[in-house]
């Protein structure tokens, strides 16, 4: 499974590599990182990454995850992609405009790695 993080703090690619480190040396998961949404436009425009899961952080200068989540949901990708929504505020305000624009998920930081392996179908 392909999965893009998208998140503007630098130390969530180590977090994510540690977390999943059993998951990755088994190749059961290979990560991309992206620091803004416009990074991850452009990693998304480049054919030799097919993201399967987009976790996109909600707050972050410039375009905003909901606003990635906005541009990725208007394309034509078949697959479309699964994008779970990943913010510090766990308010109503930000989950009825992530579900209305399409997102699979919500989380809450700090993430509960337990959980997302769970849904991810990774516990075993």
């Amino acid at each position: 499974m392909n999965i893009l993080v998208v998140d503007d703090e630098h130390d969530v690619k180590d977090l994510f590599e540690q977390r999943f480190r059993k998951e990755i040396r088994n190749g059961e998961v290979k990560f991309g990182f992206a620091l803004s949404g416009e990074d991850a436009l452009n990693y998304l425009s480049d054919l030799s990454h097919e993201a399967v899961l987009i976790l996109s952080d909600i707050n972050m200068p410039g375009m905003s995850g909901l606003e990635l989540l906005e541009k990725i949901k208007a394309k034509d990708t078949k697959p479309q992609p699964m994008v779970m929504m990943v913010t510090a505020y766990g308010d109503a305000e930000n989950f009825n405009r992530a579900k209305e624009l399409g997102a699979d998920d919500f989380l809450t930081k700090p993430v509960d790695f337990m959980l997302l392996k769970e849904k991810l179908n990774l516990n075993k």
